[in-house]
């Protein structure tokens, strides 16, 4: 009887091991998100020099930088309004997109005047974070890189993959979206 309780006790002892983690059939030593991330970086690299080429060489505007990474300079600049659109107001501007060397993609024309919701509606990222920039009046030339534009996809018509783009923009008018939502409300009530 001792022998086979001192058995079960030793059994139930080695059974109780954990399992060993297997390892994958094959290892490498950089994953695809590591390539990915030090390709991004590269092509950021890249179209950062060659905006910086073009800024170099204009030296009738005077660039800014934005902390949203592009850059831009004032073609018509207002300096006694202070007035900037923000979240809900509702902006009606311009704009074209050309490649960075001025040839055009997509003109004022074919694109038309747009009203544009800030940060309620879409709209690429540069366009949508430099109208924020913007007083009513103004007109800014923007240099975006691709992914602060229509990055790896582009727009499926006319823009291509990574494309770095060059766009000018009036902002026409603000409305603020406070005068939104009253308008809109005066409309619905009988």
């Amino acid at each position: 009887m001792k022998k086979c309780l001192l058995l079960l006790v030793v059994l139930l002892l080695v059974s109780c091991k954990t399992p060993d983690a297997r390892r994958p059939v094959s290892q490498t030593t950089e994953s695809f998100i590591d390539q990915s991330i030090e390709h991004n970086k590269k092509l950021v690299a890249y179209e950062e020099g060659l905006i910086q080429k073009i800024i170099e060489k204009d030296t009738l505007n005077n660039y800014l930088t934005s902390n949203n990474g592009f850059w831009y300079y004032y073609r018509t600049k207002k300096t006694l309004d202070t007035i900037t659109p923000g979240f809900g107001d509702r902006v009606v501007f311009n704009y074209n997109i050309q490649h960075l060397d001025g040839t055009p993609i997509y003109t004022t024309e074919e694109i038309d005047t747009r009203t544009y919701v800030i940060d309620q509606e879409s709209l690429f990222t540069g366009l949508r974070e430099g109208l924020k920039l913007m007083k009513e009046g103004e007109t800014v030339t923007f240099l975006f890189p691709s992914h602060k534009a229509f990055g790896y996809y582009g727009d499926n018509k006319k823009i291509g993959v990574n494309v770095p783009i060059k766009s000018t923009v009036t902002l026409k008018s603000i409305q603020s979206g406070s005068d939104t939502i009253n308008n809109t409300l005066k409309q619905t009530q009988p």
